[in-house]
């Protein structure tokens, strides 16, 4: 079988790194909140591009933490609207819902599976206060309209950046495009820990400091609360091997890419629908996602050749049992996408078997 994603090759690549890493930790017998939590902060605002980065337990709280520290700052209020894209996973969504905010979707576009920024426009009102911009599937999903209707409306732009290391806008990171970004490092991503992991990056050093302390039960100095806080800590451990892996982040993105151009060039089913590429270092192929109009005939086919494949996603957000209050939505675009996309195989350690295998399986399928 060719996995997903092989976790253990990724790691076995750097294992000898990995290691030395963990045991330095060990032997330091300090585990939380001390240098190699600062080393890793240093090192990713260096690489994102940004002044400040703050880690946090996972992606899904580094995206509560910004909007919470907006709260805090009066910048928004319960009952405010975001904009966000209707066909991402559901932290998206979760992050703004959990803070008293209310998430207003807009249908992306179907070429490239981003926000469509022609639409942004009309979901907007006098309770919108932010965009929050998905990086889906590793692809920049900021355009220049993005930023123009964030100037002209005096909205935030915060982006998910989830998916998308070391992904590039132009020669700047994604992730250092707008007001504040949430990273997620779940072992999967393209700078994945060992664990649950994440951060925020921003400039703004108000909204720094708030992070910081809402992450870390509502304290900036011992035993004193500023805010009702909670514990949502970067360990040690998990910085040291970020720190490590983040020095092979462009080498690996790089090597995504190469999978990525040939799976482009060589899947030549009619039936299968490619993802459109405007810019190679515009995407950072996190995920290497298809369509098709028989997609579950087609990931049977695959299982039976040996070849393991991921639907992501297979219910859109608003078609949630837990957000049944959106149920009666409407997005045609969205539901199409998530009624027909599959992800194939694509990491740093997939072999060129591997990927030959797959595109001829793919090529002779009817």
């Amino acid at each position: 079988m060719i996995k997903f994603l092989d976790l253990q090759k990724i790691t076995a690549k750097y294992a000898d790194e990995i290691h030395d890493a963990v045991l330095r930790v060990v032997d330091a017998g300090w585990y939380l909140q001390g240098n190699e939590n600062k080393t890793f902060e240093t090192n990713y605002s260096n690489y994102i591009g940004t002044q400040y980065t703050i880690g946090c337990a996972n992606g899904l709280d580094a995206l509560i933490w910004i909007f919470r520290a907006y709260l805090e700052m009066g910048v928004m209020k319960p009952g405010d609207e975001v904009i966000v894209p209707a066909n991402t996973y559901i932290a998206s969504i979760l992050a703004i819902t959990e803070n008293g905010l209310k998430p207003i979707l807009v249908e992306p576009d179907i070429e490239t599976y981003q926000i469509d920024d022609s639409k942004i426009e009309k979901a907007i009102t006098d309770r919108t206060k932010a965009i929050l911009i998905v990086h889906l599937y590793g692809q920049c999903a900021y355009t220049e309209k993005i930023g123009e209707i964030c100037k002209k409306y005096r909205l935030k732009l915060i982006e998910d950046n989830a998916q998308a290391h070391g992904c590039l806008y132009k020669n700047q990171k994604t992730g250092s495009l707008g007001d504040a970004a949430g990273h997620s490092f779940y072992p999967g991503k393209n700078l994945g820990a060992l664990g649950d992991a994440g951060a925020v990056t921003t400039n703004d050093e108000k909204l720094a400091e708030i992070i910081r302390a809402v992450a870390n039960y509502g304290s900036s100095q011992k035993y004193v609360f500023q805010y009702c806080g909670r514990n949502s800590r970067l360990d040690e451990i998990q910085a040291a091997v970020l720190t490590t892996k983040l020095k092979h982040l462009d080498e690996d993105v790089a090597l995504r890419q190469e999978v990525a151009k040939r799976y482009i060039n060589e899947i030549t089913n009619p039936k299968i629908i490619l993802p459109k590429i405007s810019n190679w270092k515009s995407h950072a192929f996190h995920l290497f996602p298809i369509r098709c109009t028989e997609r579950d005939r087609l990931q049977a086919y695959l299982t039976e050749q040996g070849i393991q494949t991921i639907i992501h996603y297979p219910i859109p957000p608003h078609k949630q049992t837990c957000y049944k209050e959106m149920n009666h939505i409407s997005l045609p675009i969205t539901e199409q996408i998530h009624k027909e996309e599959l992800s194939l195989p694509i990491s740093p350690v997939i072999s060129t078997l591997e990927i030959n295998f797959i595109i001829d399986t793919l090529n002779k399928w009817k």
